[in-house]
């Protein structure tokens, strides 16, 4: 049913049958491929696999001040993705556009180049559903530089306590709030519009974590009011080795650069160096080209099948996968569930007596791959009471079929191992 719904929902605007625009899923030992771990990384549609071909067979160059034309179309190439970018999270602007090799090097460089403007005894604060990588980052600062970390607790649905949200803005008034968009592993959906608006009515400026959510639905930055966003590419449909970081570019221009090397510099004589400009400051050395070029292939990709039919289809295998799961025999699912809208793309669960490695590894032999363990997630499992955890997770071409897999591997798992 599910995917019948997107290609009836894409079929009119492209003819698409978007489960096959991914290579993967030809055939595996002529057995379908149930992939559900897309939250730790998407499939890759043939445009994107292409455009990584097409650019080292036959546009390869290293990119700006070169002075003939394969540098200047690899160079135009790659800056042609800036822009897209820009568009894509609603920024006026590409100086505000930074990229990286994922989400966890762009939070790095915030925590390390603006966090050189905080001083002892300033706050910042978290949130208990937070990535170790929105976590370690911040806890090298506070140690660096005598940084109050602080943490917004976690309601025992895996939502965000929003009154602990409230107490602690005005309580201790935190320089920054860096917080994910949508838990890795829960699914939890964060009331954007309430968040910003609580921090910033405090005067605290926010990063945001998109990394999960970018893929699912659009984040229009400049309406949200964030002053710091991250996202990785290979979640998104692009290749791994390229992550963005967005931030306002007056905030940028503020920052000391977060690495030092060729490409980032105005000028440089023994006695010391300037810097260029915005964003190039922070992208020492030669940076990953291809997969750059191909990140905009990736969003050129979603934006052709549009947000509408992406969500429709996600939002109904996510909820017949939530209740595939929720009425299988034994299974303990995790998080707020779809009916309050708190919840999408992942369904974290347990079976009893079964631990999360080995029904990871009985699903495998069904062809159907889930994640498994604490999803670097552990203070937000620990506060759950939880020690780890088995994961399904969704993206464009996922289907219904994906969970009924998924439950026959639950049901083996229980027969040989309670």
């Amino acid at each position: 049913m599910a995917r019948l719904l997107i290609n009836e929902l894409m079929s009119n605007k492209l003819g698409l049958d978007i489960r096959g625009e991914f290579p993967i899923f030809a055939s595996t030992n002529g057995r379908s491929l149930s992939f559900l771990d897309s939250a730790a990384s998407s499939q890759k549609p043939n445009v994107v696999i292409d455009r990584i071909n097409e650019y080292f067979s036959r546009e390869h160059a290293n990119i700006h001040r070169g002075a003939y034309a394969l540098s200047a179309n690899a160079t135009e190439k790659y800056e042609e993705t800036r822009n897209k970018v820009a568009r894509f999270l609603g920024a006026s602007s590409e100086k505000g556009i930074v990229f990286t090799k994922n989400a966890t090097e762009a939070i790095n460089l915030v925590a390390f180049s603006y966090g050189e403007t905080l001083t002892k005894g300033d706050s910042i604060l978290l949130s208990v559903l937070e990535h170790h990588s929105n976590i370690v980052p911040w806890q090298l600062l506070a140690k660096r530089k005598g940084i109050n970390l602080h943490f917004i607790a976690v309601n025992q649905d895996a939502t965000l306590d929003l009154k602990d949200l409230k107490e602690k803005l005005q309580s201790i008034r935190p320089k920054l709030l860096a917080i994910t968009a949508q838990s890795n592993a829960f699914g939890t959906l964060t009331p954007l519009e309430t968040v910003l608006g609580l921090a910033k009515g405090v005067g605290c400026k926010v990063l945001l974590d998109g990394s999960q959510r970018i893929v699912h639905g659009p984040i229009n930055v400049e309406k949200l009011d964030t002053d710091f966003l991250v996202f990785t590419g290979h979640k998104v449909y692009g290749p791994t080795g390229v992550g963005v970081l967005y931030a306002k570019p007056e905030i940028l221009e503020s920052m000391q650069p977060y690495q030092g090397g060729g490409d980032m510099i105005e000028r440089v004589t023994i006695e010391g160096s300037t810097w260029a400009e915005i964003p190039r400051r922070f992208e020492a050395g030669t940076p990953a080209i291809a997969e750059v070029i191909a990140l905009g292939t990736a969003l050129d990709f979603v934006e052709s099948i549009g947000w509408a039919a992406i969500t429709a289809h996600e939002k109904l295998v996510f909820e017949q996968g939530y209740e595939i799961l929720r009425k299988e025999e034994k299974v303990e699912v995790y998080g707020p569930g779809p009916s309050i809208g708190a919840q999408a793309s992942i369904i974290p669960f347990n079976v009893k007596d079964v631990h999360s490695h080995d029904l990871a590894t009985i699903a495998d032999s069904f062809n159907v791959q889930i994640r498994s363990g604490h999803h670097c997630a552990m203070p937000a499992l620990k506060a759950l009471g939880l020690q780890s955890t088995a994961r399904a997770s969704i993206a464009m071409y996922s289907d219904v079929s994906d969970f009924e897999a998924l439950a026959q591997a639950i049901r083996k798992a229980r027969k040989l191992l309670t």
